[in-house]
């Protein structure tokens, strides 16, 4: 009885999974009848966007497409994340199988499919799938379609207050990015006195924060084709600003190192996404020219970063400390004014749309239109035309492919979801790199690798040889200065004043005090200290080599035993040693001399930016990039006739004025020659070699530095004239849609 019971059980059971199958196959047939008859006599319609009459649906224009977005019914098709679902079932067979949507038009859906034991949980063999190749064709045509009526309606939309306000929202993204590659240079003269720091420590501090703008533009740059331009910038700025907040409070070397690598991760994904998101809002005839006026902001942050430091950093009385442990100088406060810059552009970016193109690409046709409007109607009401109504009523979107459901999300615990989401948007962003190197991008990104692998290389290779090349000609001319006192013999006598720049050979020194005095490069050699009195002495590069001091007293000085080389003390006594790395005082004028040397070489860039921003889509990009190569690479030989400190300090800015000009059309060019799905990822890519170029140029031409000009000029020379030739085999995007 039992059995004859459960057997019935089963039967009946099977018999319902067999009939839902059928219903959901039937739906799917019935909902693409319905959806033909549907296109024959109606498009879909929003008007109520609209003002007008309820009864009065608009038509589209020529040339525009319907959204492929369907109703759905209890006959109809479902969406994606129900695909495959009936109310009844728990989870459907294969929760992902790559089965594209049949009501959406993705597919043709299970073409000649039969039910067989679907209570076994499968159906039978005979289901035929749309060849991929074939999809992504249908894909590649419809975003070529969708490219097309994108540039008509940005050109209905019209150039003007949207464009400009998110011009310099976004250039204050921007220039947070310029202010953070000449933050760690600027405070490392005091910092390493602050955190005394060894050579490679310092050495560390330079480069870490384009190890940190390398990870940040490739993580960001995939991400933010994945989940969009405006979040993703968000995200990527927080991440600066904190960090470079909490920088300037910490202490210790290791997390000042670790606060600055942060803080370059985060705004490593300023440029690849700050370029992308603003040329999805511009026409063609204005992209190239605007883009290159977007860039003056990262001149602009270069400005910004110089006067501030040369503004703070020289006050040490902006300073407090509590105790030894806990020090506060000024350049902290630098370090906390230059994120005030990335502070400003989140605030700002918050009352900014993402990028409608964005939306289109991932199927939100309603969240695009409305983006779209918003930017017709701004413009119009400031140019005076507020009557003017946005006319497009449908947007081409492109088709979705099926993503992964989550099977159980509710009964999951928290952490197994979220390690399951981000496990797939990992894989999401790692196939759309590697797309980047799909045979119909593939010759396209090695050229750009190498195009930007050479310019980065040469540029800030030159751009950080040329201030260690200053420095290093300012101390030579130093040491042509010195003053050298041989035999002396000073008794009785009270030194209070500064004592710079001096050698002192086999002198005698009889009860003399040094009190409240500063010693800046400094040495005695071969010399007697006989009851002499050392009291509050600061000192920088001062030595005492085979010197004796006999019964001598130091009293709250920083004359540590390693200044004294080979030198003998006999009843010579040590009181109140000051503690810790001090400030270096010597170092005021070297301070100016930077900060305004990177100041005229970040101004002279201007000159630069106005012509590339008039003439980018007169001439084309490949000629500007090109042809400022060229010239750039011309310039490099001038270097050689650099013989003094103001000759290379011209010759500085001629470099940097001549090559922003090949930087503008390098980054107009990246952003054009990748599609949109695509093209943060693409410029992320390659911004993040860029930083690895940088890394290996400032290495390599620093390590020449008062050894030779030859070898650094070389390179220089052949990394832009190899740049220039390889850009002219890159393809013209000059009056071309955004693909």
């Amino acid at each position: 009885m039992d059995d004859g019971y459960r057997d019935r059980t089963a039967f009946i059971r099977g018999a319902k999974d067999i009939a839902k199958e059928v219903k959901r196959q039937a739906a799917k047939k019935v909902g693409r009848g319905v959806d033909k008859m549907q296109d024959e006599y109606t498009k879909r319609s929003y008007s109520r966007f609209e003002e007008d009459d309820d009864d009065d649906y608009p038509q589209p224009q020529d040339g525009f497409y319907r959204s492929d977005s369907r109703h759905n019914d209890d006959e109809g098709a479902n969406s994606d994340s129900t695909e495959g679902h009936d109310e009844d079932d728990e989870i459907y067979e294969g929760e992902y199988q790559g089965i594209p949507r049949a009501d959406s038009g993705k597919a043709d859906g299970l073409g000649g499919a039969q039910v067989g034991d679907v209570a076994a949980g499968g159906v039978a063999g005979g289901a035929q799938f749309r060849d991929f190749g074939e999809l992504a064709a249908e894909r590649k045509k419809e975003r070529e379609e969708l490219a097309q009526q994108y540039e008509t309606i940005l050109q209905e939309c019209g150039h003007g207050r949207f464009q400009w306000t998110l011009y310099f929202v976004l250039g204050l993204a921007l220039m947070a990015d310029g202010v953070e590659i000449f933050v760690v240079g600027f405070v490392l003269p005091s910092a390493e006195k602050d955190m005394c720091l060894s050579e490679p420590n310092k050495g560390m501090l330079g480069l870490i924060v384009y190890l940190g703008m390398m990870v940040g533009a490739f993580l960001w740059g995939g991400l933010a084709d994945r989940i969009g331009r405006r979040q993703c910038l968000l995200i990527s700025l927080s991440i600066n600003s904190v960090f470079a907040f909490f920088s300037s409070f910490v202490q210790g070397y290791s997390t000042f190192l670790l606060c600055r690598l942060l803080s370059g991760v985060g705004i490593g994904g300023s440029i690849p996404i700050v370029f992308s998101y603003y040329s999805e809002f511009l026409a063609q005839e204005k992209r190239g020219e605007h883009l290159s006026w977007l860039c003056m902001f990262w001149m602009i942050g270069g400005i910004y970063a110089s006067a501030m430091a040369w503004a703070i950093i020289p006050h040490y009385g902006w300073s407090f400390q509590m105790g030894s442990a806990y020090q506060f100088h000024s350049w902290r406060v630098f370090v906390l004014v230059c994120a005030f810059p990335s502070v400003f552009a989140i605030a700002a970016l918050t009352s900014m749309p993402e990028s409608p193109r964005f939306f289109l690409e991932n199927g939100k046709h309603d969240e695009a239109w409305m983006i779209l409007k918003q930017v017709h109607d701004t413009n119009m009401r400031a140019k005076g035309y507020p009557e003017r109504v946005f006319s497009v009523t449908t947007i081409k979107t492109v088709k979705q492919l099926d993503e992964l459901v989550e099977i159980g999300a509710d009964t999951q615990a928290w952490h197994r979801r979220w390690r399951m989401r981000l496990t797939s948007l990992f894989h999401q962003v790692w196939d759309n790199f590697l797309a980047c190197f799909a045979p119909e991008f593939r010759r396209t990104t090695l050229m750009m690798m190498a195009v930007w692998f050479t310019m980065s290389f040469s540029y800030y290779g030159l751009t950080v040889w040329f201030p260690d090349m200053i420095k290093y000609m300012q101390k030579q001319e130093y040491a042509l200065r010195t003053k050298v006192f041989i035999k002396e013999r000073v008794e009785h006598v009270t030194f209070n004043f500064t004592l710079e720049n001096q050698i002192h050979r086999n002198g005698e020194y009889f009860n003399d005090k040094f009190i409240s005095l500063k010693m800046k490069s400094m040495v005695f050699e071969d010399s007697v200290f006989e009851e002499c009195y050392f009291e509050d002495i600061t000192s920088s590069n001062t030595f005492f080599r085979n010197c004796t001091f006999i019964s001598t007293l130091f009293y709250n000085t920083d004359l540590f035993k390693y200044r004294f080389e080979n030198s003998r003390l006999v009843n010579s006594t040590f009181l109140h040693n000051k503690e810790g790395c001090m400030l270096d005082f010597s170092d005021d004028n070297n301070a100016y001399m930077i900060y305004f040397v990177s100041f005229l070489g970040t101004l002279a860039v201007l000159p630069g930016n106005i012509v590339s921003a008039l003439l980018m889509d007169k001439i084309g990009r490949l000629r500007m990039l090109a042809g400022s190569s060229v010239m750039s690479c011309v310039s490099c030989f001038f270097l050689s006739f650099g013989s003094n400190e103001s000759a290379m300090i011209a010759l500085l800015c001629l470099f940097g004025g001549i090559s922003i000009a090949s930087w503008n059309a390098l980054d107009v060019l990246t952003v054009e020659l990748y599609p949109s799905d695509k093209r943060t990822t693409a410029f992320g890519f390659l911004n993040a070699l860029c930083k690895l170029a940088a890394v290996l140029g400032i290495s390599i031409f620093t390590s020449f530095v008062g050894i030779t000009k030859a070898v650094p000029i070389m390179f220089a020379s052949g990394a832009l004239a190899a740049g220039s030739f390889l850009a002219l085999k890159l393809p013209e995007t000059r009056g071309q849609v955004l693909q």
